[in-house]
């Protein structure tokens, strides 16, 4: 037998093959291929391979954004909501959660809150992770909403410095500064954009209207540049979020990621931080405090403000459209400060009384976006007028203030409307 040994190989191997041609079911599908994908590799981790199954077949070819072939039905989406505590991504969740996606909030809690999301605890379709996005995160998903970075002016005012600085990887080391986390405008843009890489995820940015600067165009389109100081007070956040859209480009046309990048104009709506500095806030808060509405500079500054659900709307036609953008989303009806503190003395106190101050630096004279692209590309435009959500976002802000019974919190029926 030690002399035949191969010939009893080869007989092995003979009924081995003919058994497993006898019963094919026990082998893969042909349909069916694995594919694997190299993770980037960053500075603060080591590089991982990540393999994930693409099924096709009888089901169709389901892409990382979630199509799939018409007829069938859509299954429920995996989807990251970055940010997805604060204001506009806890109301993001709770429309993806009733769509029937499963979502995954990643916040570290400096302007968001938990209380904005405690009406999904206990649903098994919501997960929530406290994290900091400055920080590679490993995940399996569909999309990524990439809202997680401090967006008025009192939180990235409040450390300038750092919120640039997170874009050098080098410069960390090099300055012995721990980042803190709050500012992720380009390094967790980054670390999503190669989460979305690795796991071959959709990706959507959403940028802002401080790109277009102080603009000398008006109202602003998305093929107009900006005007942009990049030494002034605001500068860490506009040119944060400038960078933040580059990457995202960069890692499309060099990588193939799928993106999509969203210019974001003055929202507002319940689960706004009451003392953010944003001038809806600010207004609504002071006047129920009974103090005075300040108006910086001569009040004749213009601004075009939209409901949060109407951004929301956009924000999912534009992920689960066909178009990179960017595409501004705002509402363009436009009102200057002293008409918005009108509408604000209308809706909650009469008596009001107005108090300027010195105007800020850099304080965009003009804001009003050109929406004509996401009216024809993804069939949007906002809905809700400032007369009819300014109430709801009232008392909501009531509730929270003084905790007034007879203004309870709005549904989400409500909120929607």
């Amino acid at each position: 037998m030690r002399e035949q040994r191969l010939v009893f190989v080869l007989v092995g191997i003979s009924i081995a093959t003919a058994f497993f041609n006898a019963r094919p079911w026990w082998s893969p599908s042909p349909n069916h291929h694995v594919q694997e994908v190299d993770a980037d590799s960053f500075p603060t981790q080591s590089t991982h391979r990540v393999a994930y199954q693409v099924h096709s077949g009888l089901m169709g070819h389901v892409s990382a954004g979630g199509r799939i072939p018409l007829g069938l039905k859509k299954k429920g989406l995996r989807i990251v909501v970055t940010g997805g505590a604060g204001f506009v991504g806890s109301h993001l969740v709770d429309r993806l959660i009733q769509r029937g996606d499963s979502v995954i909030v990643i916040d570290n809690f400096f302007t968001g809150q938990k209380e904005n999301l405690i009406h999904h605890y206990g649903n098994p379709r919501f997960e929530l992770i406290r994290h900091d996005v400055v920080e590679p995160i490993l995940l399996e998903v569909d999309q990524i909403y990439h809202l997680a970075c401090p967006a008025s002016p009192v939180h990235y005012k409040f450390n300038p410095v750092k919120t640039m600085i997170s874009f050098f990887f080098f410069f960390r080391a090099m300055v012995q500064i721990q980042l803190r986390p709050e500012f992720v405008c380009v390094l967790g843009t980054m670390n999503m954009l190669g989460l979305a890489k690795r796991v071959g995820a959709r990706f959507l940015l959403t940028s802002t209207s401080e790109v277009y600067g102080d603009p000398l165009q008006h109202p602003q389109v998305e093929t107009y540049w900006g005007n942009v100081n990049p030494i002034g007070v605001r500068s860490c956040y506009d040119e944060g979020k400038r960078t933040a859209e580059t990457l995202t480009m960069d890692y499309h046309r060099g990588l193939g990621v799928e993106v999509r990048i969203a210019r974001i104009f003055n929202t507002y709506g319940p689960r706004m931080c009451i003392d953010d500095g944003r001038v809806v806030s600010n207004f609504v808060a002071q006047a129920l405090r009974k103090e005075p509405l300040t108006v910086y500079g001569d009040g004749l500054q213009t601004r075009s403000f939209q409901y949060v659900s109407d951004l929301v709307e956009g924000l999912m036609r534009l992920m689960d459209g066909e178009h990179i953008g960017p595409f501004n989303l705002g509402n363009p009806g436009e009102f200057t400060m002293l008409e918005l503190a009108q509408v604000v003395q209308e809706t909650i106190d009469p008596n009001a009384r107005i108090e300027y101050r010195p105007n800020t630096e850099d304080d965009p004279h003009k804001r009003k976006p050109d929406i004509t692209k996401a009216k024809e590309l993804l069939g949007w435009e906002p809905t809700v007028s400032l007369r009819e959500g300014l109430p709801l976002m009232v008392s909501n802000f009531r509730q929270r203030l003084f905790g007034d019974p007879t203004h309870k919190k709005q549904t989400k029926k409500q909120i929607y409307t």
